[in-house]
């Protein structure tokens, strides 16, 4: 929308989350709290400014594309507002307020709610939500359209206008009885605001400026104070403690499989699969019980994905298989890929078409060529492996000398036989074949054959017998 701008309130320590972390850093459904806040905002409007305080230098280098207001200190709600005023200097229109800490709100009911705001001619509008429960929360009393009539309409009553937001503590009988509650989410013609914030006071329990207050100043001053209301509640729910954050994590994982499932995802047991918010997944993929898939992971048509296997960061094809208790971190897979049981790769690693890796197989930074195998108890590390290689068993490549990780280069259709060792740096041409137990030094030509192993010896007669004492 034009001629507005967004201020995001993330400088808070949230006390009652009992850690050393800012609360809008913990995470849900696999992105930070405030994360959630800034991917609603951005749509409205593209000057967005963040407040931050607590962990301000971790705050800054998770969003490296807003403007930062600092909060020296957290004196509350309106004291963080004002630290915004500098930096809204001049600016006339209108400025949303969102706390860091309510990861369900949706771009539409944002832009609903702004759209409510500037037809109705507010100088400043609430966001709330009636709930079964309200307990706790700041109560929103109305102004009567119809003072004076035992009726009134309910299309009436939502045109209200706010007199006052009441905190529970500070409640009478009559407005406890309120189930409309305050999301602590605004809108507000920024002159106005930042004139009533001069009249705000901090003479309460907590010695802290309240945002709130400016609602009760604005209204006693006759100037319209219009309040919409969240057509689904749960968007407008603030995180403050770990139970929360539980809560929060479980609805926002529930709500990514059944979305998933609707497009023709397989989950097997939704409950114990644990889905990132931003992870994308092909039709007819399916996932067994216990599995974790998280970050910007993209996973494509029928895969199938067995369980106890955790994805971060990754990119899997089509038809490609992951079996059991598998690791995989920011790494590719093309199409028809096999992998696993029990194998982990990292770092960058690249499996192209019709790879496979197999049990207790380790992949680190390298790349492996269309049709290559590594069946079983491997490490291949910091490696460019060519096309239809075979990797046998308890094949090495050694890439670190003490002082840096070197390269191993292996050529289409190599041959690398049972427990080998290569010795970064060093190449193995296509065709070459390395012979078993060979520790590779030098460079391997191509069809060379290279066996590196001492002479067996066998010395008659003392082997221990295998019972009695003589050796």
């Amino acid at each position: 929308m034009e001629n507005l701008r967004v201020l995001i309130l993330a400088a808070g320590k949230g006390t009652r989350m009992k850690s050393r972390k800012a609360k809008v850093l913990h995470k849900v459904g696999g992105a930070t709290l405030l994360e959630h806040v800034l991917r609603a905002a951005q749509p409205v409007s593209s000057q967005v400014l963040v407040v931050v305080g607590h962990q301000a230098d971790k705050v800054k280098a998770l969003l490296p594309r807003v403007t930062f207001v600092e909060q020296t200190q957290q004196q509350g709600t309106g004291h963080a507002v004002m630290s915004a005023r500098e930096a809204l200097a001049g600016f006339p229109g209108d400025l949303l307020v969102l706390p860091g800490d309510v990861p369900l709100i949706s771009h539409s009911t944002l832009q609903n709610f702004l759209r409510f705001h500037r037809e109705g001619g507010f100088t400043a509008s609430v966001l709330t939500a009636d709930i079964a429960e309200p307990f706790g929360y700041g109560r929103i009393v109305r102004r009567s359209v119809m003072e004076g009539h035992a009726e009134i309409e309910a299309a009436e009553i939502e045109a209200a206008e706010i007199e006052a937001i009441v905190e529970h503590r500070d409640a009478s009988p009559e407005v406890l009885n309120i189930s409309e509650i305050n999301s602590s989410i605004y809108v507000f013609q920024t002159p106005a605001l930042f004139e009533a914030l001069s009249d705000v006071r901090n003479v309460n329990s907590q010695s802290e400026y309240y945002l709130t207050d400016v609602i009760g100043i604005l209204a006693r001053r006759n100037l319209k104070v219009g309040a919409y209301k969240a057509p689904n509640p749960v968007e407008i729910l603030g995180i403050n403690t770990r139970q929360e954050l539980a809560a929060m994590d479980h609805f926002l994982r529930q709500q990514k499989c059944e979305a998933l499932m609707a497009e023709g995802v397989t989950i097997i047991d939704p409950e114990s699969t644990f889905i990132d918010v931003d992870v994308q997944i092909g039709s007819d993929t399916v996932i067994y019980p216990s599995v974790q898939i998280e970050g910007q992971s993209v996973i494509g048509d029928e895969v199938t994905i067995r369980s106890f296997s955790r994805i971060t960061n990754c990119r899997i094809g089509m038809r490609s298989t992951v079996l059991e208790g598998c690791v995989l971190a920011d790494s590719e897979m093309g199409e028809d890929v096999s992998v696993g049981p029990f194998a982990h790769l990292r770092m960058h690693t690249v499996l192209e078409d019709t790879v496979h890796v197999g049990n207790f197989v380790e992949i680190k930074k390298s790349r492996l060529g269309r049709g290559t195998k590594s069946g079983h108890l491997a490490y291949v590390g910091d490696a460019t492996v060519g096309k239809k290689v075979n990797i046998s068993a308890g094949v090495i490549t050694a890439n670190y000398d003490g002082t840096k990780k070197n390269e191993t280069h292996i050529g289409d259709d190599a041959f690398i036989g049972t427990n080998s060792t290569l010795i970064a740096p060093v190449r193995v041409e296509s065709g070459a074949f390395v012979a078993a137990g060979s520790t590779i030094t030098h460079d391997v030509p191509a069809e060379g054959l290279a066996i590196a192993r001492e002479r067996q010896i066998v010395k008659e007669g003392r082997a221990p017998h295998r019972k009695g004492g003589k050796s």
